[in-house]
């Protein structure tokens, strides 16, 4: 696993800051009945037993979007990936099916509150460092063409960003040609839940995607 810190910058501005991290080989393939049954059982679950108005004040979601304010983005405009996947299950809609790695992530990200980044970890370079988005500073998010990053956390390697709690990039997204794969839960605040939620990640990716020779590192 490539060497992860998180900047000075962002220890400042955000205390308590956890990130969860798990590398390992995978097969990416559609996903089975299995895992999107599981996926839309989690999303009916939601829709039937949490209101819309209630998804900011989950424990983690809570604390992710003081983070982004302190860091300076503003949480209602740069909605989390967590809130958004939330949002979305609770408006009654299926989540995107897309892979069974990805699929599995959303399915971690929503059962948890945690923003989790799922990267092609063959397309990083060099060292990671957890920091905050610069003014002009280019980044291309999935689906969501040019992201203002400014004010944004951010991971970075040697090439620059590469992935957020808003939206992970073009540049790192993962593919049917991904063959290793790093996963990183968000930890704002609301830790006590995190090491639970990462250890359900590593189930998902051994039973699902054939996970193998499996890295763990918590990043403080």
């Amino acid at each position: 696993m490539n060497n992860i810190r998180i900047s000075a910058e962002l220890k400042e501005k955000v205390s308590g800051l956890r990130l969860y991290c798990i590398e390992s080989d995978v097969v990416v393939e559609q996903s089975s009945d299995e895992l999107w049954n599981l996926v839309l059982a989690k999303c009916r679950e939601l829709n039937a037993g949490l209101k819309m108005e209630e998804i900011s004040t989950l424990p983690a979601i809570q604390a992710s979007r003081r983070a982004y304010k302190a860091a300076g983005k503003d949480p209602a405009r740069y909605r989390l990936s967590a809130e958004a996947l939330l949002r979305r299950a609770v408006k009654d809609k299926e989540l995107y099916r897309i892979s069974n790695v990805v699929d599995l992530l959303n399915l971690v990200s929503v059962s948890s509150g945690f923003s989790i980044g799922g990267y092609d970890a063959g397309r990083i370079s060099g060292e990671i460092e957890f920091g905050i988005g610069r003014k002009d500073e280019p980044y291309e998010g999935i689906g969501r063409g040019t992201l203002n990053i400014e004010g944004l956390p951010v991971f970075r390697d040697h090439t620059g960003a590469f992935g957020s709690p808003t939206s992970d990039s073009e540049r790192t997204s993962v593919t049917e040609n991904t063959s290793r794969f790093l996963m990183v839960l968000i930890g704002f605040g609301a830790n006590h839940l995190l090491e639970q939620a990462g250890e359900e990640a590593v189930g998902l990716l051994v039973r699902f995607a054939q996970a193998t020779h499996l890295e763990i590192k918590i990043i403080e």
